[in-house]
């Protein structure tokens, strides 16, 4: 258990460095960190699926791109506008609503029975492929249809109409 409030700290501290980081690169690298102990924490949940889903599609795709964004952009402190106000008074609401989150959450800390699991092997990626592909079959079916439609139809759009130059 000493294990889980450690990577659930790691996770708290590295997303309030996303936040209070002043360089948007930095801030992209700690979300990358930020997820990776969310990974962690579903590797310890028996979660191998989302946690190599969560690896890949989060940190490898997704925060790859926002880094390549930001970097695109080359945000500066003369290009960036003045924050208003009203953003400072959302974000000092924003705070203490963190702030009584974690009291309350810390008044609800008990140690409790670790819980046993009725099926030990439910998270398991071989479990989800036998369900996925015997009861969802169709749906799993019909959905990959849909995305290779989405695929066609995104190189049809970008190619370029030689008619046309």
């Amino acid at each position: 258990m000493s294990v889980f409030y450690f990577v659930a700290f790691l996770s708290v501290f590295f997303a309030l460095m996303t936040i209070f980081t002043k360089n948007p690169v930095h801030s992209v690298l700690y979300l990358v960190i930020t997820f990776f102990t969310f990974t962690v924490h579903y590797i310890l949940l028996n979660a191998q699926f989302l946690a190599v889903v969560n690896f890949i599609v989060y940190m490898g795709a997704i925060m790859v791109l926002f880094l390549f964004v930001l970097m695109l952009l080359n945000l500066n402190k003369d290009t960036e506008p003045l924050k208003s106000n009203l953003v400072k008074f959302m974000g000092v609401i924003a705070g203490m609503c963190l702030v009584v989150t974690l009291a309350g959450s810390f008044r609800a800390l008990e140690a409790s029975e670790s819980i046993i699991l009725k099926d030990p092997d439910i998270g398991l990626v071989g479990n989800l492929g036998r369900v996925l592909f015997s009861e969802f079959l169709l749906p799993f079916e019909i959905s990959s249809i849909l995305l290779l439609t989405a695929m066609v139809g995104a190189v049809l759009l970008a190619k370029n109409d030689p008619k046309k130059a």
